[in-house]
């Protein structure tokens, strides 16, 4: 459908497609690697795979399937994608990865995207202490901070002060606009839409719409919710 403006409205295409059954080789072949490489040596692997298409898709699926703590069907990872400590991601169906996306775990933290998660190019995850609810959008170039120098005492460099680990979190139907930042301890709410650009540096409420540097509400995506909060 073409408006007055030139704008089209076009049916979603991740969002609505069902996630079909890997094949068989995709798991025995993820449990097979596990059981005969370290996870140095499944990292090494991965990077082998790292930057292809067609067969190196496959194996960046099954590479990944092997490493993280458990992975659902349907994964997609893009040419360029990084992960650091992925054996403590937790991936649900029908993920999609996209190009040089940079997921930045821990040895001790956990990280957590739910099923039909959307993640845009060049999107950057400080996944220390991260979730992901079920069908979350997230912008290319998006980004978590999830962590924080604590800049004490003041006569060392900030950068040799003790990280503080914040958890974020984003709940499901959640929409994360191109360039936008989360900060550390933020919850981004159910349904929400953050626009891009923003600086998320509190809590978003469910179905609100955010914008700006703070990011502040600036509507609602339901009539009745704008005209109960006055």
């Amino acid at each position: 459908m073409q408006g007055e403006s030139g704008e089209r409205v076009v049916e979603a295409v991740h969002g609505r497609h069902q996630c079909i059954p890997d094949p068989g080789y995709v798991r025995e072949l993820a449990q097979d690697l596990r059981s005969q490489y370290t996870l140095e040596g499944l990292q090494e692997l991965y990077g082998r795979f790292r930057d292809g298409y067609g067969l190196d898709a496959s194996m960046r699926r099954v590479i990944l399937s092997a490493l993280a703590r458990s992975c659902g069907a349907g994964l997609r990872v893009e040419p360029g994608a990084v992960f650091k400590h992925p054996e403590t991601f937790e991936i649900g169906e029908g993920v999609f990865i996209g190009s040089q996306a940079f997921i930045q775990g821990r040895f001790d933290g956990c990280c957590k995207i739910g099923d039909y998660v959307w993640i845009g190019p060049q999107s950057y995850f400080d996944a220390r202490d991260l979730v992901l609810g079920d069908h979350v959008g997230w912008g290319p170039g998006a980004k978590v901070l999830g962590s924080t120098h604590t800049a004490v005492p003041i006569d060392v460099p900030i950068i040799q002060t003790d990280l503080v680990i914040k958890p974020v979190r984003v709940e499901d139907w959640a929409d994360i606009g191109t360039g936008a930042v989360l900060l550390p301890g933020v919850t981004v709410g159910k349904g929400a839409i953050v626009g891009a650009g923003a600086v998320v540096t509190h809590d978003v409420p469910a179905f609100s719409k955010v914008a700006g540097v703070p990011a502040k509400v600036i509507g609602w995506r339901d009539e009745r919710q704008a005209q109960a909060r006055g």
